[in-house]
């Protein structure tokens, strides 16, 4: 082959060389381009989510906040001119009923938050002591279903349970009561479950469960402060 053409050949391989090379370049660069507007619209996704949670967040404690504190009002006479206009009810019912309608306002609003999730909580207790346990119940397995594995979930578990018990389900109560009392290591007090468990038992008119269960308590929990109330509780049994 000619000198001329072995040239020829090398800078055609040269030019097919440095167009791969360019076209490489140019696609990773589209690439580099393209990932990093993906980047960029990430981020402003991300901060707009943040921004927008903390509006909700704010938003849903704002609620809760006024709820708590209608449930904290005076009992008793309107305040005298000048006290600062704080709220007062005539009655205690009255009070819970204000404060019953704030929490299920709040928890409506903003149900998977966490102040929402305390004030559907708020909203069975608040409904327990108006006597509306079956409304409560309802309101409580609301919070198990958003928040079964938290603190909130085992509070309305129990809260479930105590509803159950006044509306007099008690089989379902004590079922309920004896699988939280088993979780030694849960952020329920055992003690506490165990009295609920016991006058579950007593008002059912198990005796006997009753006796065994206060008698676990006093033996388990020596320093509980249930521990004075569940002996009453067993000198009463053995008196009828």
């Amino acid at each position: 082959m000619k000198r001329t053409e072995r040239h020829h050949l090398k800078e055609n391989e040269l030019e097919k060389i440095a167009r791969q090379a360019h076209e490489a370049f140019q696609a990773r660069r589209r690439e580099a381009v393209a990932a990093l507007v993906a980047i960029g619209v990430i981020g402003v996704v991300a901060i707009g989510y943040w921004a927008w949670r903390e509006r909700v967040q704010t938003r849903a404690h704002a609620l809760l906040a006024d709820a708590v504190a209608v449930q904290g009002a005076r009992v008793g006479p309107p305040a005298a001119a000048g006290a600062g206009g704080t709220p007062s009810f005539a009655t205690e019912r009255e009070r819970s009923t204000a404060a019953l309608t704030k929490f299920k306002a709040a928890a409506d609003a903003y149900p998977s938050t966490d102040a929402g999730l305390f004030a559907r909580y708020q909203e069975g207790s608040t409904l327990v002591t108006l006597g509306r346990a079956p409304e409560a119940a309802t309101a409580y397995q609301q919070v198990i279903d958003r928040g079964a594995g938290g603190l909130y979930g085992q509070m309305a578990r129990l809260g479930l349970a105590e509803a159950q018990a006044r509306a007099g389900q008690y089989d379902q109560a004590i079922t309920a009561f004896k699988e939280l009392a088993q979780r030694k290591d849960g952020p329920l007090p055992v003690d506490g479950i165990l009295m609920q468990l016991g006058r579950t038992y007593r008002d059912a008119g198990k005796r006997s469960d009753a006796q065994q269960t206060f008698n676990r308590l006093v033996e388990e929990y020596p320093e509980s402060p249930f521990t004075g109330e569940a002996k009453r509780e067993l000198d009463s049994l053995k008196k009828t």
